[in-house]
């Protein structure tokens, strides 16, 4: 069986900026996404209708309180879905008081946001890949039809590990894949793919990663699989859900970590890793659990799986008349 067909994204997007002092260029923006095929939830495309007190009232705007059209505008932000994001107008990086609330909310809440220019007048952490000319944004969009991935300079990792953490939420969804090859030779055992990671303190584990917001549980592990490992994969049956195991060497106290781990199937063994792993092993499973270090939550699950084929197997040998 082959990879499953991926859907076609659909690209939404809140625009943020200066009403005050960039409306135009906002609308050129607009214009600009909305022609490319990406959906902008706000602003509606309208004009300024007053000033009032610094803070743009549009003719679209439906309510008076300027904290209720506040609320409203950022409520936009909860219908993204997994290939939304928000899009900062900051020429000469000015983002402006108004915008920088609306930054401060969609970045606690784990929207994905790009920027015209880097923050000039806000402290704000961004991590490197998050500057686009809307232009360059657009043309990677239509190219490659995924936005652009996150990506963490060196000397940052510990800040932006700090503001990792003001995004997680009390429960944390993580989907993991038991890689399964099958040799061409029928006799050869099946091998399984383990990755070998700084953050298990160099013990072996599974791919996988977090679920993203409106994210399918096999689309986020489809995409894991791929950015981790080049590797394109049709996931199969459910192995196990479980809470992680306290004392694996990850575990964070006050946040409810939950695995989803599943048997997925690949055609190669042909890995290409990206930064989150410093190597890798294709082993059967029962040579894996015998001599590779593996942390606590994935030998958990490949013991689990290990049974579950040692389990077919003797099922098929009954059902032959073997046993």
């Amino acid at each position: 069986m082959g990879p499953k067909t991926a859907q076609k994204p659909n690209f939404r997007c809140v625009l943020h900026g200066s009403f005050r002092k960039h409306f135009g260029e906002i609308k050129k923006i607009h214009k600009l996404f909305t022609d490319a095929g990406i959906e902008i939830l706000a602003p509606a495309l309208s004009e300024i209708k007053s000033m009032e007190g610094g803070f743009a009232v549009l003719d679209s705007d439906t309510e008076k309180d300027q904290r209720m059209i506040e609320l409203m505008y950022l409520h936009n932000l909860r219908r993204l879905g997994e290939d939304g994001f928000s899009y900062f107008v900051n020429p000469e990086g000015y983002i402006g008081k108004s915008a920088s609330y609306e930054l401060g909310i969609a970045q606690i809440s784990n929207v994905r946001c790009f920027f015209m220019g880097k923050p000039a007048d806000h402290p704000a952490y961004i991590h490197k890949n998050a500057v686009w000319k809307p232009e360059n944004l657009v043309d990677y969009v239509i190219k490659r039809g995924e936005l652009p991935e996150p990506q963490i300079k060196r000397n940052e990792r510990a800040i932006h590990k700090l503001w990792e953490n003001l995004m997680v939420p009390g429960s944390v969804v993580a989907v993991g894949g038991i890689i399964e090859y099958e040799p061409a030779k029928p006799r050869k055992e099946k091998e399984i793919l383990l990755v070998k990671t700084h953050k298990w303190g160099g013990r072996y584990s599974m791919v996988g990663g977090k679920v993203r917001r409106g994210e399918r549980l096999e689309d986020a592990l489809v995409r894991e699989i791929r950015e981790e490992t080049g590797l394109r994969s049709a996931v199969g049956e459910h192995i196990c859900t479980f809470d992680q195991v306290k004392n694996s060497g990850y575990y964070i106290s006050g946040i409810q970590h939950i695995f989803i781990d599943k048997v997925v199937k690949v055609g190669s063994r042909r890995v290409r890793l990206n930064e989150e792993a410093q190597d890798y092993i294709w082993a059967s499973p029962n040579a894996a659990l015998r001599e590779l270090p593996i942390e606590p939550n994935a030998r958990h699950t490949i013991e689990l799986y290990s049974n579950l084929n040692s389990q077919k197997h003797s099922n098929i040998l009954k059902n032959v008349g073997m046993l």
